[in-house]
């Protein structure tokens, strides 16, 4: 039997970085053409529920039933771009007036971040993540006076999801989904991206979970 073996040369990996934020705003049930969000400091993935409920019979722990697990988290940015001022619960109602407190459309979100390894850095590879059918809540913004001390305000949001239903029968709803470059291979890695970010012929779309998956069955990096 081969012996256990710890922090081997190109074993020691890390994560880092947000970058090439994308939003995507519903419109009627389907997601629009992608858009840049420029300006985007992070991204706080916060999973909840998923807690368990034991019950006793007999003096004993005779059963064990788990919630339903729920995604949501929070968003960073310097600035955002116009098209989720709606997403804010903003509307346009003149050239450069905004109306507040009004209703709050969904989106979806993409972004990447780094992965990296002791042997090549943050360049070792990336992780595209995929957020769906996400609304954010009011959030506060705190302005401040100029001063010897300046700081750029930091917009934040906290966000919550409602999961959408794959069609393979052995996945539950869900409403993120992640894809590892260093896992996959760099064609198939390199299709999903072009379609999330566009190319120079082809706008930026938001595959659903069963694009992802038929494409990657394609490329054979997983099991039909």
């Amino acid at each position: 039997m081969a012996k256990l073996k710890w922090d081997e040369t190109g074993t020691r990996l890390y994560e880092t970085g947000t970058r090439n934020g994308a939003l995507f705003v519903m419109q009627d049930g389907v997601y629009s053409t992608g858009v840049a969000w420029s300006g985007l400091t992070g991204v706080t993935e916060t999973p909840s529920g998923a807690e368990e409920s034991p019950f006793y019979a007999d003096d004993i722990k005779y059963l064990s039933l788990t919630s339903v697990e729920e995604f949501g988290g929070t968003i960073n940015a310097y600035t955002y771009p116009e098209e989720f001022s709606q997403c804010d619960g903003s509307a346009e109602i003149a050239p450069g007036v905004y109306i507040g407190q009004q209703g709050r459309t969904p989106f979806g979100l993409a972004y990447l971040t780094r992965v990296g390894n002791d042997t090549k850095g943050n360049e070792y590879g990336d992780k595209l993540h995929l957020i769906y059918n996400a609304k954010v809540s009011p959030s506060e913004r705190a302005y401040e006076s100029v001063n010897n001390d300046p700081n750029a305000l930091t917009f934040s949001w906290t966000f919550t999801t409602t999961p959408t239903d794959p069609e393979r029968e052995d996945l539950k709803p869900t409403s993120v989904l992640t894809v590892d470059s260093t896992k996959t291979t760099p064609e198939a890695f390199k299709s999903i991206t072009d379609l999330v970010f566009g190319t120079e012929a082809e706008e930026p779309t938001l595959p659903t979970v069963d694009a992802v998956i038929a494409l990657l069955e394609t490329a054979g990096t997983v099991t039909p």
